[in-house]
């Protein structure tokens, strides 16, 4: 295959929805007939097509399993394909051979698809049309960029309404994957001859906004090229995906608070690898306490009972805050720390800033969440737990959204940065 034809990979259970990903890819070569179009069976039996481009066995026998598949119970066939079918993409898309991927499925052919996206790098066109589009699809999209369809009615049978959502899909995933080809053939031509900007995470949350605002701006007149991230737990772990992809060159973590999720049970905990990315990788990075002070919850009726009587804040309709307690506090100044110690490969490109006058908005004096008690009880969890390390610890009578405390923040990660990239 030439280097410049763009292939699009198209992902089925194809025992039981053959014609619908026939006409998928059919919709495909009406956009473009130039674009080579790679379908994969991911189903549970073997189907005979010649469209197929990788039949079923093929992608069984590349899961590594040796045993009947027909023996097996439903949810052992789906783990089955789906490392099958990931690892017949991940060496199609190491050959160049990959400029998007769309699949058609119920629950068990999305769960197969997106688990095989969720592989891909990020900004690659990935397009899932589903039944379950429209419920909650985090475990299917997870920190990734897939672009969740729903299909309206169910995916057995070409209807008008299937064959209308199916031409919808054919047509964006041309155009990404022509868009995707074409951007990766300019950064191909252009590498070694243009000087990258060096990118910068920042994580974000509303009552830290004005905070990242002064940093970004900063940050941005120095040239490098900021990516902020919301701090929702899909965020955090967008975050540490890129870095572990070696896209970013430095963190300024002011917005923790997910780690508070974590602890105490929220909607936006972005799990256990949470504040390890930049250290494993040795990436300069300062970490702050931003938002720790809250645990977030959906509209105020669905805070579990038991915080009922718990400092609670309405943000907004749908967004319920929690005040974290000295002891919560405790614990999380416990797991910065020792999220940070343990997984430190560089100590001295990592810093930790703790703004003593307030670490959110409504953490100040004055506001619903102020508690000193609790405050001291994360700063002083964070200082002993870092006690010995090489990693700095810098205090600054300001609350976290004082400009001149932010710009600081900014100036100093920006010295990590250009000090290691001249090392």
């Amino acid at each position: 295959m030439a280097d410049h034809t763009v292939s699009i990979v198209v992902i089925g259970t194809l025992d039981t929805k053959l014609d619908e990903h026939l006409y998928l890819r059919s919709q495909i070569l009406e956009a473009d007939p130039f674009i080579n179009v790679i379908l994969i069976d991911a189903g549970r039996s073997e189907t005979h097509h010649e469209a197929i481009t990788v039949p079923q066995p093929e992608v069984y026998k590349r899961s590594g399993h040796s045993s009947s598949l027909q023996s097996l119970p439903r949810g052992e066939v789906i783990k089955t394909m789906t490392n099958g079918a990931k690892s017949v993409v991940n060496e199609l898309f190491s050959q160049g051979k990959v400029h998007g991927v769309v699949s058609l499925g119920g629950s068990g052919g999305t769960s197969i698809s997106t688990a095989v996206m969720r592989e891909l790098p990020l900004t690659l066109p990935k397009l899932m049309v589903s039944t379950v589009a429209s419920a909650d699809t985090s475990s299917y999209v997870a920190e990734t960029d897939i672009t969740m369809m729903y299909s309206v009615v169910d995916i057995a049978g070409l209807n008008e309404v299937l064959r209308a959502v199916v031409a919808n899909a054919a047509s964006a995933i041309t155009g990404m994957a022509r868009s995707y080809a074409s951007r990766s053939a300019i950064a191909k031509s252009l590498k070694g001859n243009e000087t990258r900007k060096k990118g910068i995470g920042i994580t974000m949350f509303g009552v830290t906004t004005p905070a990242v605002d002064t940093a970004r701006r900063e940050l941005d007149a120095r040239g490098f090229e900021v990516y902020v991230f919301h701090a929702t737990g899909a965020g955090g772990r967008a975050m540490e995906r890129l870095i572990r992809e070696h896209r970013l060159d430095g963190i300024l973590d002011l917005t923790t608070t997910e780690l508070a999720d974590e602890l105490v049970g929220g909607v936006f905990s972005a799990g256990e690898d949470r504040l390890t990315a930049a250290a494993k990788a040795g990436v300069p990075q300062i970490v702050s306490v931003g938002a720790l002070d809250m645990v977030n919850f959906g509209p105020k009726d669905t805070v579990p009972e038991k915080f009922l009587r718990r400092n609670l804040f309405e943000h907004n309709p749908s967004v319920t805050l929690m005040r974290t307690s000295p002891s919560e506090c405790e614990e999380l100044g416990k797991r910065v720390a020792t999220r940070l110690r343990d997984n430190c490969a560089r100590p001295n490109v990592t810093e930790v800033w703790l703004p003593l006058k307030g670490i959110s908005a409504i953490a100040v004096e004055g506001q619903a969440f102020y508690d000193p008690e609790a405050d001291k009880a994360l700063f002083d969890a964070i200082v002993s737990g870092l006690g010995g390390s090489a990693i700095a610890i810098k205090e600054a009578d300001a609350n976290i959204n004082d400009p001149a405390w932010a710009k600081a923040l900014a100036t100093r990660l920006a010295e990590l940065v250009e000090t290691q990239s001249k090392s």
